[in-house]
């Protein structure tokens, strides 16, 4: 990278924190909103000019760049085993439109629930009911987001686009109705769908059929849908990951990432998601 864009970067990330601070300690949300759609843009432009990769609708062949998620995929047993326990008991486990009001309308008012072990931070009580899954969720790196993605049968997650081009996603198969026999089970992404009013470019996407213990990668901030066309329920394991860049944007990355988190919306999610007695 040539000097001029290393003294650049720099001053945006100088500025940047400064102006964290300034809108954490006198709580001026709207700036701090601005500040996050001024990264976000920073984000998308590095991405158009190649700075950072970009991901294709799906990656199956990640672990070369993301080694530490081979861990999951390497105990996908013992995370399997406590899924199923707590799905025998999901009667406490909460909606995911319940656990933040910013999440009451939409995409998320469909019968999809979340046992969510960390959201910017671990969520003791909920990882004290899946140890062996918190403990894997533990050692890897960069996690920002860790739940059971759990959707009741014939349920369909309308198509949307997500928010922060920081992020990798990560969905790992943990209990598929029959295995995705009848492909049933999917997600959808069209990776070039831009138009913000054209929800319906997703019928021009590509599919992905979780199978259990097999696990995939994708960007979130693509148009994407996913459905349970099955009887059965589906649980994948969920995850946020910080995303591979260059030093100087992986920096400002965490620096919005550990703002976002200590958002008061962001507290109570995890007060909302916390599973105190598990449901019979």
């Amino acid at each position: 990278m040539r000097p001029d864009r290393v003294v650049t970067a720099i001053i945006w990330l100088a500025l940047a924190m400064l102006a964290a601070l300034v809108a954490l300690g006198f709580g001026l949300k709207k700036f701090s909103v601005r500040l996050k759609n001024a990264a976000a843009s920073i984000f998308m432009r590095a991405e158009a000019r190649g700075v950072f990769r970009k991901l294709p609708a799906f990656e199956t062949d990640f672990l070369g760049e993301y080694p530490a998620l081979r861990i999951l995929q390497d105990n996908f047993v013992a995370v399997r085993e406590e899924c199923l326990a707590l799905l025998a008991r999901r009667g406490s486990i909460p909606n995911i439109d319940t656990i933040s009001s910013q999440t009451s309308a939409g995409i998320h008012t469909i019968a999809w629930k979340t046992f969510m072990f960390k959201s910017g931070e671990f969520i003791a009580e909920n990882c004290a009911l899946a140890p062996r899954t918190a403990a894997l969720l533990h050692r890897v790196p960069g996690v920002y987001t860790a739940f059971f993605s759990i959707l009741e049968p014939h349920q369909h997650i309308k198509p949307h686009w997500g928010y922060w081009k920081g992020f990798v996603r990560y969905h790992l198969g943990v209990v598929i109705p029959q295995n995705n026999r009848d492909r049933q089970c999917w997600i959808r992404i069209n990776s070039h769908a831009h138009d913000r009013g054209r929800r319906d470019e997703i019928e021009h996407g590509e599919k992905y059929y979780w199978t259990e213990g097999a696990a995939v990668l994708f960007d979130d901030t693509f148009l994407h849908e996913a459905a349970n066309e099955s009887d059965e329920v589906r649980a994948v394991l969920f995850l946020d990951v910080a995303r591979k860049m260059p030093w100087y944007l992986s920096l400002l990355n965490r620096i919005f990432l550990k703002l976002a988190h200590m958002d008061a919306s962001v507290k109570k999610i995890r007060i909302n998601a916390k599973i105190t007695k598990p449901g019979d």
